[in-house]
């Protein structure tokens, strides 16, 4: 994406990459595009409109408020605070329709919340504390906060090194390990309709 004398412009280049990427047509890509700048003039999405879209796209999943927020870091991929065009179709695209193991890797980045290629206890505790109604409303039976962060930590840090790293993350979703996969699994169900 570029501007052109201080107006949004997606670039050529990029409308084939996307429609490649996605299976739209390049009409349909310049549309989409044309759709996001009227409601995101400058271009891009700040949270806030993020956490509004997401509000009335989904208003019957816990996506506002702090799950907002990580959710928001998935599609924040160059991690400027903003979402703009290509950084949305992108993600909107792998969400839709990646292998398991690229969709994984994506809701990764929600659970990284300093975004340093690993998942540590803290952000593994943050990040079930802030989905905890979710996983609630999916469960009324289950496990306490601690107990999900534990037993998740545990399933995912195969080598025990206090860290979790995305090929970890993948692997032990994938291996469907009990606490991952529940919590892969109410990710996945907010993009889901």
């Amino acid at each position: 994406m570029g501007n052109q004398n201080g107006v949004p412009v997606l670039r050529e280049e990029d409308v084939k990459a996307l429609a490649r990427s996605s299976g739209l047509e390049e009409s349909q890509v310049n549309e989409a595009f044309e759709a996001f700048l009227v409601e995101h003039p400058k271009g891009k999405m700040d949270p806030k409109d993020f956490s509004a879209m997401l509000s009335k796209a989904l208003p019957n999943k816990a996506s506002g408020g702090r799950l907002g927020k990580h959710i928001f870091r998935i599609y924040d991929t160059n991690g400027d605070g903003f979402i703009d065009f290509t950084e949305f179709m992108v993600i909107f695209h792998v969400m839709s329709e990646g292998t398991p193991e690229q969709v994984l890797a994506k809701i990764f980045r929600l659970f990284d919340i300093n975004n340093d290629g690993t998942i540590n206890r803290k952000e593994m505790a943050r990040l079930i504390k802030d989905m905890y109604s979710l996983i609630k409303a999916a469960d009324p039976m289950a496990e306490s906060e601690e107990r999900i962060s534990q037993s998740a930590f545990a399933e995912m840090d195969r080598d025990g090194d206090g860290g979790v790293t995305c090929h970890e993350f993948v692997s032990a979703c994938l291996e469907q390990e009990h606490m991952t996969r529940m919590l892969a699994l109410n990710i996945i169900d907010i993009f889901v309709e």
